[in-house]
């Protein structure tokens, strides 16, 4: 038995894996299919009937079939390096074969040397195909790691296109996001803006009964020294008429007394009406000289005079502690440069609380007790402090640390904003400075403001 059967249903085999593999050509499939099952019934049929030299010739037609249609086909390209395995081994086959049928003496002198080659071509065959199938598994990996390879750059492609579809996405909708953001903060500026300026309006209002109170005193004053006036001009008229010119020249400098309180208390009112004018408008954002004491006196004065306007009962002990070197003086040495409307409606917004915890605190008939609002000023090497303190109903200390968030009150619902403290402690942090509290409840509550000193 030969052979060439095995060999040719290994090769057939191996294209058939190979095209499956590599090509997934279905009609070589088929063709290739077809030709397994003849070499099968042939070898059947050489089985069977015995062996013809016939067969065996078939046979050696068939291999060299399959090496033409390897060599001649592109297709087979990958499988050429198995068939230069066995090629060697098919042509001393057949170079056999032929020396035998020519010249059978030739044959039987070199059949020891066809013996060796065939050692040697098995040899060879058998190092070629595991050298190839070293070399077709280092291919394989090779290929399917550059496979792999283009796969993951195809992914990462796609991925990338998707990511920046994604990017454009995201940053259109953060366009749109900071657009709205922008509207909604000028929105917000707004509506702090007015709040700001309802927060001044509603102190406005405490503040008109304490003014109509403070600017009455001045103009009783000038009424009544003009009314006094207008007699001492009598008076002069006569005396200057009788020629007594001594009491003449007497009741003029009385005249000149009275002008010179008529002027002074003109003045006051003036001041007045320029204070309350000042704390409505808008704040022009510039810091100038101002005189801290004098502010805190006047809106001290005016603070419990709104109060007492609106309740007559009411009554509450007023001291001041000013340090003599903020005082304006003639020269004005004293002043500090701050924004007076909004120190002005700070200190206001503090003694309004003050006053309205004394009252509290009053309301409790407590056996003995004085309302009192203190008002202090010390200044330092490069700060000024400003103490507003009073002796009232105190605030809890569960909430002390809230006070200052917009909206927080702990005034009952309608007769507070929430927005008092809160303006002012960012009135203090735009002016650099700070603003504290200490406070013990039913005890009473000091508010400490510092202000730095700028040239």
């Amino acid at each position: 038995m030969s052979f060439e059967p095995f060999l040719i249903f290994f090769l057939i085999r191996y294209l058939r894996k190979s095209l499956k593999i590599h090509d997934a050509h279905p009609e070589w499939d088929r063709i290739l299919l077809f030709s397994t099952y003849g070499v099968v019934v042939l070898f059947i049929f050489e089985i069977t009937t015995g062996t013809h030299q016939w067969i065996g010739w078939l046979w050696q037609l068939i291999l060299i079939g399959i090496i033409w249609l390897i060599f001649n086909d592109t297709r087979f390209n990958r499988e050429k390096p198995v068939f230069f395995a066995v090629l060697p081994l098919i042509l001393l086959n057949i170079f056999s074969k032929l020396l035998k049928v020519l010249d059978l003496r030739v044959y039987e002198k070199i059949e020891i040397y066809l013996d060796f080659a065939f050692c040697v071509a098995i040899t060879w065959m058998v190092s070629a195909l595991i050298k190839s199938s070293k070399q077709k598994k280092a291919l394989d990996q090779e290929r399917k790691k550059t496979q792999e390879e283009e796969e993951r750059s195809k992914f990462i492609a796609a991925q990338k296109d998707k990511l920046e579809v994604l990017v454009n996405e995201r940053t259109s909708e953060l366009m749109i996001q900071k657009e709205e953001l922008q509207q909604t903060i000028t929105e917000l500026k707004e509506t702090q803006a007015q709040l700001i300026q309802s927060e001044k309006m509603a102190s406005l209002g405490e503040l008109t009964a304490g003014i109509a109170h403070e600017i009455q005193n001045p103009l009783n004053f000038v009424n009544n020294f003009s009314e006094v006036n207008r007699e001492l001009v009598d008076e002069l008229q006569t005396e200057l008429k009788s020629g007594n010119t001594e009491e003449a020249v007497i009741i003029a400098n009385d005249i000149k007394l009275n002008e010179e309180k008529i002027n002074h208390h003109g003045k006051r009112a003036d001041a007045i009406v320029k204070g309350m004018l000042q704390h409505s408008r808008k704040s022009t954002g510039q810091k100038e000289p101002t005189d801290i004491n004098a502010l805190c006196d006047e809106y001290l004065r005016l603070s419990y005079h709104g109060l007492r306007a609106k309740d007559k009962t009411f009554n509450a002990t007023m001291k001041t502690d000013f340090d003599e070197s903020l005082s304006a003086g003639e020269t004005g040495a004293g002043k500090i440069n701050v924004i007076a409307q909004d120190i002005g409606r700070v200190i206001l917004n503090l003694f309004n609380n003050a006053f309205y915890a004394v009252k509290e605190q009053k309301s409790k008939n407590l056996i003995s007790y004085e309302p009192i609002v203190s008002v202090s000023t010390k200044k330092f090497e490069n700060r000024v402090c400003i103490t507003v303190s009073d002796n009232g109903s105190g605030i809890p200390q569960k909430v002390l640390d809230k006070i200052f968030q917009p909206f927080f009150t702990t005034k009952p619902t309608g007769e507070g904003t929430g927005l008092g403290l809160s303006l002012s402690y960012d009135i203090i942090k735009a002016h650099g400075g700070e603003i504290k509290v200490e406070s013990i409840e039913n005890e009473g509550t000091k508010f400490i403001i510092q202000l730095p000193i700028s040239k």
